[in-house]
């Protein structure tokens, strides 16, 4: 979402950390460059303004001029008035969480336009508060203008094992907000959700019924959500709403989008309310608690290595992970091990997320749009696997050249690119083999400073995974490296 005015600012940064020193004028013209693009990016031209205002300020001080690096000290300033921009208010920029410390249930009001997502952004939400927290949840549709609304949560409702309260056909939102209430007190529910009708535009028939609702639920949150998509708008939209309803946060979907960003950068200074949730697909757990921090990391290309150990941690089994460690250890590495390697880095969000969330990696990103790599590549790699015998994985060695004949046309791609793979697994199995003549993970631990001394010497970063993330290496690979073969193999065809 964040792709174009990230480039634009990393050639502005690139520029001054070019230079020995710096002067007044140096800050004040790459500033000017930073509006530009703050403004080409559908940001605020009052927030643009005052963002650009408070860092030349902080930025033309004689601390910053005189240091020895005085353009990482300009990017520190941007890195650190952007977290602010973004809503951190306290140093370290994490997520603003939901007030749910009342007398269940806890009532999250959701609110915004028509085809902002908030039926969906409900659901996920459940979900969340269900699988995080540990939370029980109870959802209720009070839309009763748009066709089939309340069946579309009662789906999403099942798929996400969530409870929605039953539809009485022709109920009345504020009648239907007084029977969810009704309905979790007596299931003895912690959080329940009302999605609420939406409109076309902001009109008085829609705020009176927010407010009639509000009235009747007395809810501990009210989230406007909105669509990344809609740029400016959305900034305008959310305007209005916070005039008129009490908000206590937004939610922004559709960050998975190619928007330009502006509206989450507006957001927290048009509306004084923190954005507390990010969607970012489809699926029903394509949904991240909003860290200004990270954010702000991914924008300015340092990466966001919390999230990817986060991410790597609920997606790795732990019993797949120790028992790879435990072959490790034995010296023992075979094309199995390899492709469980490869499904992980699948299950993770694809060579693309990964890329995108570590450190100094944002150039191997562009090369690898540029290259027209894709996820497919992962697919094509566990193909040719699977057209391999079981003894042909297990022994890798006896695949002889009619045998990798018979591979390559199984999984239709080439000779060459099973040559790559099998060269790749050779690599990977020479890296174990140094990993467990240096005293295996622990040994590896010491040499990162003991930070990697879980229980049984596993990684403490993100549990079982072998190789860690020392670095912000890529989780699941020996050493977090990506081979050079498997770069090879990368490139297109």
């Amino acid at each position: 979402m964040f792709d174009t005015l990230s480039d634009r600012l990393n050639n502005v940064f690139d520029r001054l950390r070019g230079r020995g020193a710096l002067n007044e004028q140096d800050v004040r013209d790459a500033m000017r460059e930073v509006r530009v693009a703050l403004l080409e990016a559908d940001v605020a031209l009052p927030v643009a303004r005052d963002f650009i205002a408070r860092v030349t300020e902080r930025a033309v001080g004689q601390e910053v001029l005189k240091s020895v690096t005085p353009g990482q000290q300009v990017i520190k300033i941007v890195n650190d008035e952007l977290v602010t921009m973004l809503g951190g208010e306290d140093a370290s920029g994490e997520a603003t969480p939901l007030n749910l410390d009342v007398k269940p249930p806890a009532v999250v009001m959701m609110v915004g336009l028509q085809g902002s997502g908030k039926t969906t952004s409900t659901a996920k939400i459940a979900k969340l508060l269900k699988d995080k927290n540990g939370k029980k949840a109870l959802m209720a549709s009070l839309d009763v203008n748009r066709p089939a609304a309340q069946e579309q949560l009662a789906i999403l409702g099942e798929q996400a094992g969530v409870a929605t309260l039953p539809i009485i056909q022709g109920q009345q939102p504020v009648d239907i907000a007084r029977r969810a209430l009704e309905s979790a007190r007596l299931q003895n529910v912690d959080v329940l959700l009302l999605d609420t009708a939406g409109r076309l535009h902001v009109d008085e028939a829609l705020m009176a019924e927010m407010k009639a609702v509000a009235a009747v639920s007395e809810p501990a949150e009210v989230l406007l959500v909105v669509d990344s998509l809609t740029g400016q708008d959305a900034v305008n939209v959310a305007q209005s709403f916070t005039e008129e309803v009490p908000l206590t946060g937004v939610v922004l979907t559709r960050m998975d989008g190619d928007a330009r960003g502006g509206a989450a950068l507006s957001m927290r200074a048009v509306t004084g309310k923190p954005i507390k949730f990010a969607g970012t697909g489809e699926k029903l757990d394509a949904i991240e608690r909003f860290h200004p921090a990270r954010v702000a990391d991914r924008i300015l290309g340092m990466g966001d290595v919390v999230s990817l150990v986060e991410k790597a941690a609920e997606s790795i089994k732990a019993e797949e992970a120790e028992e790879l460690a435990q072959r490790m250890m034995a010296g023992k590495f075979d094309m199995n091990d390899l492709r469980k390697q490869l499904q992980q880095m699948q299950n993770m969000g694809g060579l693309g997320m990964l890329a995108g969330m570590m450190p100094g990696m944002k150039k191997a990103k562009q090369a690898m749009a540029q290259s027209g790599m894709d996820d497919k590549v992962l697919v094509h790699m566990d193909a040719i696997i699977s057209s391999m015998t079981r003894k042909e994985r297990a022994h890798p060695q006896l695949l002889n050249a009619k045998r990798k004949k018979r591979v390559a046309a199984g999984s239709g791609t080439s000779v060459q690119e099973v040559n790559k793979i099998l060269k790749m697994h050779q690599e990977m199995g020479r890296a174990m083999k140094q990993i467990k003549r240096m005293g295996g993970l622990k040994g590896l631990a010491a040499m990162f400073g003991g930070g990697m001394g879980g229980a049984g010497g596993a990684p403490t970063g993100a549990p079982g995974l072998p190789g860690g993330m020392p670095g912000g290496s890529m989780p699941g690979l020996p050493g977090g490296q990506l081979p050079a073969d498997m770069q090879d193999f990368l490139k297109k065809k």
